[in-house]
């Protein structure tokens, strides 16, 4: 990778902010639980695994700064409620004993190393599925900046180039946070991967032309049936690839796996501000006075995924079988 999204140095968390991306590559420190909360809440840093290694540091840091471990806890459990990455976390780190920063980071250090493992993991047990001589289609960011490193579906793309296959990389803008116009697109470039950008309304047009062999999406929460939330927009790509008899896959670690919700219905949505819709840049682009409907993400009925790639293998339907045996349930 030639950056890193997030790194412990100096007694501090370090972020890339990305905010500023692609125009500035700023970085953020954070010395306590509460500033990492605000720093996941404000989306200086984002995506389900890059937020879980976030949130071990921020608690770790708690006990540096002399915080209360619950109150901590708390803190940062609710800065985004969807991605249940966030609540593994947490919960791997309350276990930890003494309950010391040296003993929390160290744990913190784990998550992170873990996180980057798994996602090469994931690349090459997806690199698989990947057709030959056809576009890969990807949605929102879940690259190597939404994780510890290498990424999700970015990490299928980027094994499957590795591993010498022809395939052209495509990603929708994702409004209205342009996660990838902003962010996939730069990180693809960063690495020298060339992409092309399409408007999210184009998408079913692109899959219609037979131009696409496959999508690949990341996860922010999968249930034990299969249903997966991811951000806002996937569920119609998703109808869209289904139409175009183009397979989607999911592509997430086992810690986006959660077996405690049965299906879909269960897993909580995140609404946003109304301005990330009214305003474009600071500049409003909708009239004083409209409501808005912003959800974070949407959830994809399990019946239009082909496959789940995890970094213990793929998991195909029936999914309350195939993710349980995955994760060892």
């Amino acid at each position: 990778m030639s950056f890193r999204t997030l790194w412990f140095a100096d007694g501090a968390l370090h972020l890339l902010d990305q905010r500023g991306l692609p125009a500035r590559a700023e970085v953020v420190t954070v010395k306590s639980a509460e500033e990492t909360a605000r720093a996941i809440r404000e989306m200086v840093v984002r995506g389900a695994p890059a937020i879980g290694c976030a949130a071990a540091y921020g608690l770790a840091l708690s006990a540096r700064a002399g915080e209360d471990f619950e109150k901590a806890r708390a803190a940062l459990l609710s800065a985004r409620p969807t991605a249940v990455n966030l609540r593994w976390a947490l919960e791997r780190m309350a276990a930890v004993r003494p309950r010391a920063f040296e003993a929390l980071k160290a744990e913190a250090d784990k998550i992170l190393q873990e996180d980057l493992e798994a996602c090469r993991a994931i690349g090459r047990h997806g690199a698989a599925l990947v057709p030959e001589g056809k576009g890969i289609l990807t949605h929102c960011n879940a690259g190597g900046l939404a994780t510890a490193g290498y990424g999700t579906a970015l990490g299928v793309v980027r094994a499957a180039i590795a591993g010498g296959k022809r395939c052209d990389v495509f990603a929708g803008e994702t409004r209205p946070w342009l996660q990838g116009a902003r962010l996939t697109a730069w990180e693809l470039l960063q690495d020298g991967i060339p992409v092309t950008l399409l408007p999210d309304v184009a998408a079913a047009s692109l899959l219609s032309s037979g131009k696409i062999g496959c999508v690949v999406v990341g996860a922010d929460r999968v249930a034990r049936n299969g249903d997966t939330a991811n951000k806002v927009g996937t569920y119609p790509l998703a109808l869209a690839a289904q139409a175009a008899a183009v397979p989607l896959f999911v592509a997430a670690p086992l810690s986006s796996i959660d077996l405690r919700a049965a299906s879909g219905r269960e897993i909580p949505i995140e609404e946003r501000s109304a301005e990330e819709v009214t305003h474009l840049l600071g500049q409003r682009v909708a009239p004083e006075g409209v409501s808005v409907f912003n959800p974070a993400f949407d959830v994809t009925p399990a019946r239009y995924i082909a496959a789940i790639v995890t970094e213990r293998g793929v998991a195909r339907p029936p999914y309350q079988d195939s993710l349980a045996a995955l994760a060892g349930a």
